[in-house]
């Protein structure tokens, strides 16, 4: 039986800490492939600043100390877990099985790695590598892995003093003629010595939304950076821009004065006024006295609206799904999730010249993201976002930047006009270089013919000529195609129900109840949508699915034969990121040949030179896939995708739908953004935990809704469910 993470890690942290930040810490550490390190040195790296940050640790050495305690309980726990040594090669003794015939034994996964056991060869015992070499080669391996780590570690130093930023202030332009169009001509952008963006220009109108797309790694960020570091040229000096990059710090401020402390001059105006009111002995600005002495300190504050700041400070966290109570709490007791919305907060209470959103809607629930597309759709200045959500970037954006070719173009209109106007520039252009070719040819031939003949030399010098004046017509190349292609398992033997729940009641030790009563089956035929605001327990519920939770009252049964992998952020993170995506596929499974790795890893389009490039150095989309192929190698039966699509750009999403619609098993998804198109060719099980409108309709049948402690059936369409949101809203 495997240990029990989470009753290790309150064992180790005791009470300190928020629940939800000791949630985010055990889902981490369930990872079955997740890796420890020496002493529990890699735990420190992942978890100990978060430790610290969220109070569970008092400061580093005991976030240290904390991370080796867990790391050597769990693996002992595991250990414990694992079955006797040469338990596997007796239960084969007997002769070779199918994989068919492995399934209803129940092997285990780590079992499977392996096919010494299954091959039968008359040659005997193959020749096995001396104990030298394999010093020799283990201590290059170690050597190599030292050397991308410590690059790793540079990297990381390099990144935090980028993005470390000073605290966002309101920017009062008295007098100054407001905020003013961007030109940034001829500008070009790289990073660690690519070019990302060469020879480029783009103007940026005040009032305007622009929408930045493009493919993983083709350098949105890295373009955002590079304006919030004003290193390209063209930025007006008196223009604010505010990157929202960083989670804010956690410490002991409460959200709401987090906010607050960005209008500087207000904060201090009212300290200035304090100590009048102080000097003068009074509590009230309307006493005589007192407003002779403090006129121009009560007049500025009335200019600036000073008493309606905190209303509207208020207004916004509410609306980024703060309750009144969360605004009073310390920053040090949120999630970096929801301290993300803290920052994405203060950026709107400040409202910048220029404000720069990368991937807003991530760690929102439906609600939050309702209101930020009708806050942004009001925005008075200049915007310029970066998303993968096709629906929210319809909402909002009025134009779009395409970042493709290491070149930017602008198109008018929203997602869906873009599209239709990109399609028909490729067709007109492809046209028209045709139409130049046929030309082309044409005068080639006639050169060709006459170019001897000395009556037509004039003729022919006039063509030769008019080919060399003729333009190259560009045609934009079309991306190659992304494949997401998911093992397929066996399915022999594996009939309903695969799991069912029976008067479930579940809460968090301590807490209150999440579910009461729960009763629902799920089998391979499960099309289903999972809709909800977050913290309602969507995410609790597929571990109650997985079997990472079990209920405190009532029992879930289970298909023993079943194997489920599950994705999430979680797993993302944990991965070592000065690996590359082929070193973490053999370390993950140390039987597994090197090609077999590469095959398994272009199943999810990482291949070539990308699955030996370190992780740090890929994007958030990419290194995604290659989360997806080390989950998937031991070809599940059920995959638990929780927000798979976060980092994934629009057209990886497509794949990724039709990945899961040709594959054979089940999938529940939890999703925060993204889309597909190719839900009707999927054969197995679908519950989507998810507010993306586009991904919902082409792949589930029906709604669940989750709140109130229940899991029912919504009757209706998403767009119903978003209009009952809007109307709860209101009242």
């Amino acid at each position: 039986m495997a240990p029990d993470v989470r009753a290790i890690v309150h064992g180790v942290l005791g009470s300190h800490g928020d629940e939800t930040i000791l949630d985010y810490i055990v889902g981490v550490l369930e990872d079955e492939h997740y890796e420890h390190g020496d002493g529990g040195q890699d735990t420190y790296e992942h978890l100990g600043p978060i430790l610290v940050d969220s109070g569970c640790c008092a400061n580093d050495e005991e976030a240290r100390e904390a991370c080796r305690q867990l790391a050597a309980r769990l693996e002992a726990g595991e250990a414990e877990a694992a079955p006797p040594a040469g338990a596997f090669g007796k239960a084969l003794a007997s002769g070779p099985v199918l994989l068919a015939d492995a399934d209803t034994r129940q092997l285990l996964t780590q079992q499977l790695k392996s096919g010494r056991d299954l091959i039968q060869t008359p040659f005997g015992n193959l020749p096995q590598i001396s104990e030298k070499d394999r010093q020799k080669l283990e201590k290059a391996r170690v050597k190599e892995e030292a050397a991308a780590r410590a690059a790793f570690e540079a990297h990381q130093k390099q990144a935090a003093a980028a993005t470390k930023g000073k605290k966002p202030t309101i920017q009062r332009n008295a007098g100054g003629g407001g905020p003013r169009d961007i030109h940034l001509e001829n500008f070009c952008v790289s990073n660690g010595g690519r070019e990302l963006v060469v020879d480029a220009s783009v103007s940026l109108a005040v009032g305007r939304r622009y929408g930045l797309i493009g493919r993983n790694g083709t350098g949105k960020t890295t373009f955002l950076r590079a304006l919030s570091s004003r290193e390209i040229p063209g930025l007006p000096p008196s223009c604010q821009v505010l990157h929202v990059e960083q989670e804010v710090v956690g410490d002991d401020t409460p959200v709401l004065q987090v906010v607050l402390e960005c209008d500087t001059e207000r904060s201090e105006l009212l300290a200035e006024e304090a100590q009048l009111m102080a000097a003068l002995g009074l509590d009230k600005r309307s006493t005589p006295a007192a407003g002779e002495a403090g006129d121009g300190v009560w007049k500025r504050l009335v200019e600036i609206d000073a008493d309606g700041a905190e209303s509207r400070a208020a207004a916004i966290l509410a609306g980024l799904s703060f309750e009144p109570g969360d605004m009073a709490r310390p920053t040090r007791t949120f999630s970096g999730g929801w301290r993300m919305r803290v920052s994405l907060a203060r950026a709107l209470f400040v409202e910048p010249d220029l404000l720069l959103l990368d991937e807003p809607t991530n760690h929102l629930d439906l609600h939050a993201v309702l209101w930020l597309e009708q806050y942004l759709c009001r925005w008075p200045k200049t915007l310029l976002v970066v998303s993968h959500a096709r629906e929210f970037l319809n909402a909002v954006c009025t134009d779009v930047l395409h970042l493709h070719s290491r070149s930017i173009a602008t198109y008018r209109g929203n997602y869906d006009v873009f599209v239709k106007t990109a399609e028909e520039r490729l067709r007109n252009a492809t046209k028209a270089a045709e139409a130049q070719a046929a030309k082309r040819a044409h005068v080639q031939a006639f050169i060709d013919k006459f170019r001897y003949n000395a009556k037509r030399a004039s003729l022919v010098q006039s063509r030769i000529k008019a080919l060399e004046r003729m333009a190259e017509v560009q045609v934009t190349e079309k991306d190659p195609e992304y494949v997401f292609n998911f093992p397929e398992p066996q399915l022999a033997g594996l009939s309903p129900p695969i799991l069912g729940f029976h008067d479930v009641d579940f809460n968090y030790a301590g807490g209150p109840t999440l579910f009461r009563g729960l009763n629902f089956g799920l089998d391979l035929e499960s099309r289903a949508a999972i809709v909800g605001p977050n913290g309602i327990g969507k995410s609790t519920l597929l571990g109650l699915i997985s079997g990472a939770l079990e209920p405190v009252k009532g029992h879930i049964t289970r298909n023993p034969k079943v194997r489920m992998a599950t994705f999430s952020q979680h797993h993302v993170d944990g991965m070592d990121l000065a690996l590359n995506a082929l070193q973490v596929m053999l370390r993950s499974y140390p039987d597994l040949k090197e090609q077999e790795a590469r095959q398994h890893l272009g199943s999810f389009g990482v291949s070539g030179p990308l699955a030996l490039q370190p992780l740090y150095t890929l994007s958030g989309g990419q290194k995604s896939r290659v989360a997806f192929a080390k989950l998937t190698f031991t070809k599940p039966h059920i995959l638990l995708l929780d927000e798979p699509s976060n980092h994934l750009d629009i057209d990886a999403v497509d794949a990724l739908i039709e990945g899961l619609a040709l594959f054979r098993g089940g999938v529940l998804m939890v999703r925060c953004s993204g889309g597909g198109a190719h839900g009707a060719l999927f054969r197995g099980g679908v519950l989507m935990v998810s507010h993306d409108q586009y991904l919902i309709e082409s792949t589930v049948d029906e709604l669940w809704c989750c709140e109130g402690g229940q899991v029912v059936p919504f009757h209706g369409t998403l767009d119903d469910y978003k209009k009952r949101l809007r109307g709860l809203a209101k009242h």
